[in-house]
């Protein structure tokens, strides 16, 4: 017979831990054989994964309560074809009702305010105190705005957007009320930013709503990087094919905003714009930084890449953009949705006593729309290193589109569909 642990010894899945849930004990039990609960934070690609996936592989044998602030998933892949009218908020938002009625996971609604690894606890805004045995946090971003002056609590003024959301809907807005022959400045932080690729696609769809309502304007991309970031040579031929509509600025340092004029200051010039859609410098989502993690740069989460636990504090697992990144591994959200699976295969060898897979492999495809119909792509595979005790990349494995196309179109909303499903059916 092929029992429950075969299967996790041969999926080489990984990671343990104990604690308590209000009331719900720490290590109940089934049939008197100890299970254990892991308390995940944040429902974005990575969170809901991995709720699932305990729920799923473990046959409901580990209690699972995910918590999440927000109602409803709301993806930011796919937000940029809001902000350009392509589609609207209610297509890239998803229930999170299959979690609890298929899949038995616990969820609550609210903000996590503050981690205790010692005492394995959190502490929520409006439920109290929760235990764990294992802790996943999958904070995604949060932003430094005062690293940008005058920006810090002008963010409706000047909106970033880059948390698929009310900042959504407020610059697809900006832009319907821009007059035509106005400016749409977009301003691209130094790397790491989650998504790579993301302001370039912005660009385009924003040029091309432009083109149809309002042929007199502008796209000025204001990027801090020294060149295009992702698919340089597919967006550089995407950019030109606007026939000056979008212009593209590299090495253009953000030093600070004048909200009330929306001018972008930059070391040698200012631009004032119509818009201004600055994406502000980003580091961990908040409660990381509380939690007392191990950061590189004093902005991301350093891990164990086997288990994804944080180095040094042992049962709390991270997952996600917070993430200091391996070598061309992106922060996506397909990449969340690997992250999540490698999580929640190491908890339950964990839990079973099992060492996690030694050589787990994860890939990423990332889809940008170049206009509402045309797409291109990149795509990459990632095995962990146990030598350089890293995720790197698999010589000859992924690629790039050759060009853009409506068919990789059809690909990227299919792609999308898919992965909800694969998170949240």
């Amino acid at each position: 017979m092929f029992t429950r642990r075969d299967f996790l010894k041969t999926a080489g899945v990984a990671a343990a831990g104990s604690t308590t849930l209000a009331g719900l004990s720490a290590c109940a039990t089934v049939g008197g054989k100890s299970r254990g609960h892991v308390v995940i934070v944040g429902g974005g690609y990575g969170g809901a994964t991995t709720a699932k996936y305990l729920r799923m592989w473990s046959k409901g044998a580990v209690d699972v309560t995910l918590i999440e602030r927000n109602p409803t998933f709301i993806s930011c892949p796919i937000s940029n074809l809001v902000i350009g009218g392509i589609k609207q908020m209610e297509d890239i938002t998803v229930s999170y009702d299959n979690l609890k009625s298929k899949w038995g996971v616990k969820l609550i609604t609210d903000e996590v305010t503050a981690v205790d690894s010692a005492k394995r606890t959190v502490t929520t805004a409006k439920h109290g105190t929760v235990g764990y045995d294992r802790l996943v946090l999958s904070p995604g971003i949060d932003f430094i705005p005062n690293a940008v002056a005058g920006l810090d609590g002008n963010e409706e003024r000047v909106p970033h957007a880059w948390k698929a959301g009310p900042q959504t809907v407020l610059l697809r807005k900006q832009l319907q009320d821009m007059t035509d022959g106005g400016v749409f400045a977009l301003h691209i932080p130094k790397v790491p930013y989650r998504c790579p690729p993301g302001p370039y696609e912005r660009a385009c769809v924003v040029a091309n709503y432009l083109r149809q309502a309002k042929p007199k304007s502008k796209v000025l991309v204001l990027d801090a990087n020294g060149e295009i970031q992702s698919k340089k040579a597919l967006f550089t031929k995407a950019f030109e094919s606007y026939k000056g509509m979008i212009e593209y600025v590299p090495n253009s340092e953000l030093r600070g905003v004048d909200a009330a004029s929306r001018t972008a200051e930059l070391e040698f010039d200012k631009i004032k714009a119509d818009v201004l859609n600055v994406i502000p410098p980003m580091r961990a989502g908040n409660i990381a930084m509380k939690a007392g993690l191990p950061l590189i740069n004093d902005r991301w989460v350093d891990v164990d890449w086997l288990t994804l636990e944080a180095k040094g504090v042992p049962g709390v697992h991270v997952i996600g953009d917070a993430l200091f990144p391996a070598p061309t591994m992106p922060k996506s959200g397909h990449m969340a949705n690997q992250h999540g699976k490698v999580a929640a295969a190491a908890i339950l060898n964990l839990f079973e006593g099992l060492a996690p897979n030694p050589t787990p492999v994860v890939m990423n495809t990332c889809y940008s729309f170049v206009d509402s119909k045309n797409v291109i792509h990149v795509a990459s595979v990632h095995q962990y290193d146990a030598e350089k005790k890293q995720p790197m990349p698999v010589q000859g494995a992924g690629g790039v589109s050759m060009a853009a196309n409506e068919l990789e179109g059809k690909a990227a909303l299919a792609w999308a569909k898919n992965i909800w499903a694969d998170m949240l059916a």
